[in-house]
């Protein structure tokens, strides 16, 4: 045998000196990314790889107050061993040239099953806050509820993004009044969906947030300075641009469980949602469903969806784990209304499995979050991709075309 364009005869195996033009094919260098945020996300291939720029670029007391859980993080850790023990049935020859991934949220069309989760203090993970991620949601045409501790107004957030989905997120304090003085402020900006949250009588006990002397505002001590010269941008943007407050409530300084303390109402019961539901005539999601009867109480009393979650297992540690209870609130609600769930959701396979154990869609709130610390809007963009992307392959090699597809093909292993 010859070599390729010599004539000369060699053998399988045999050694040769190279020659320069040899090396050509291996020295195609890529263009240099001028842009910073560009280069930046051009590593990120998994939520997984968005964290860890995430963590590179924020303050160790932000990042882990994002990133952290309750007390011992049982509950956290017990979500995403739920999603480990995910298995698939894939179904083979089946054309999957064509996927739909969309479905339909409270009667309004979304590209995929997710909805961007209400969370707080988001400006303090990096300075463009909630109207970085409604413009994201708005892009990708996807829901995003505004948090009651969230540091962009109604007004403000309608305005940065009119066409988004937007919703609110409710948390009924002792001071009723001022409470519906947000539903009315929600109701004028136009939005048609409230959500409820109910698993925070009191504050989840967050013991990195106490370690890490976390509070709102930051304040700068010698442990925090120290921090600043590591990462003297986030500092930057945080100084040089508006003061951080929540912008629907007034609060003391403090960590954030003592500021959650000293205005979430521990009384609140069934019939305060009968009350709400009575004041608001829009969708209304009843958020922190952990029992399989809770769900059908709140249904009854007006809910038109739940959502499974134990707070992203930042409330009650050893709480249940949403993704093994998510059949049994489905067969409870028994098609009377929808139902979303959270915690634990870190992939588009996540998002998949969770469709087909019957979920109408899933929150997410630590991804997008993390995506906003790494490259703010186009971060989030980025989380947004990562998932459709991975949504989109699991479906092709489990021989579904459409999410209706994933129903009954999706089991937990003991």
């Amino acid at each position: 045998m010859s070599s390729p364009g010599t004539g000369t005869p060699f053998s399988f195996g045999q050694r040769r000196i190279p020659r320069p033009r040899d090396f050509a094919e291996y020295l195609k260098f890529k263009p240099i990314e001028r842009d910073a945020i560009s280069r930046r996300l051009a590593s990120a291939h998994t939520l997984e790889d968005m964290a860890r720029i995430a963590r590179r670029r924020t303050p160790k007391a932000v990042f882990e107050y994002v990133s952290g859980a309750a007390e011992d993080e049982i509950s956290l850790a017990r979500a995403r061993d739920a999603f480990s023990r995910v298995e698939f049935q894939p179904h083979v020859l089946r054309d999957v040239s064509q996927i739909d991934l969309s479905t339909s949220i409270l009667g309004r069309e979304s590209a995929l099953p997710l909805i961007f989760a209400p969370t707080g203090f988001t400006r303090m993970m990096q300075y463009e806050g909630e109207p970085a991620v409604a413009r994201a949601a708005q892009a990708a045409g996807l829901p995003y509820a505004l948090s009651t501790m969230g540091t962009t107004s109604i007004e403000r957030l309608a305005s940065a993004a009119p066409d988004a989905n937007l919703w609110f997120q409710l948390y009924l304090w002792t001071d009723r009044q001022a409470s519906l003085d947000l539903v009315d402020r929600a109701r004028a900006a136009g939005w048609d969906t409230l959500v409820l949250t109910v698993d925070t009588p009191v504050a989840g006990n967050r013991l990195r947030d106490v370690r890490n002397g976390f509070s709102i505002p930051p304040k700068i001590t010698a442990k925090t300075f120290a921090d600043m010269s590591m990462h003297p941008q986030w500092w930057l943007n945080m100084l040089t641009t508006e003061p951080l407050e929540f912008a629907s409530i007034s609060y003391e300084e403090g960590t954030p469980s003592q500021v959650v303390g000293s205005l979430f109402d521990p009384s609140l019961q069934l019939a305060d949602l009968a009350w709400l539901r009575e004041r608001w005539e829009g969708k209304l999601v009843i958020k922190g469903i952990q029992d399989p009867q809770d769900a059908r109480e709140v249904v009854e009393a007006g809910a038109d969806a739940v959502v499974v979650s134990n707070h992203g297992g930042r409330q009650l540690d050893r709480a249940p784990t949403p993704l093994e209870l998510l059949p049994r609130v489905v067969d409870a609600v028994d098609g009377r209304a929808e139902v979303f769930m959270d915690t634990g959701i870190t992939s588009g396979a996540d998002m998949i499995a969770a469709v087909g154990l019957g979920a109408t869609a899933v929150m997410v709130g630590r991804a997008y979050l993390y995506g906003l610390m790494a490259a703010g809007e186009r971060g989030v963009s980025r989380v947004v991709d990562i998932f459709k992307d991975e949504a989109l392959r699991t479906m092709q090699l489990m021989g579904a075309t459409s999410l209706e597809d994933m129903r009954g093909r999706v089991s937990l292993r003991p």
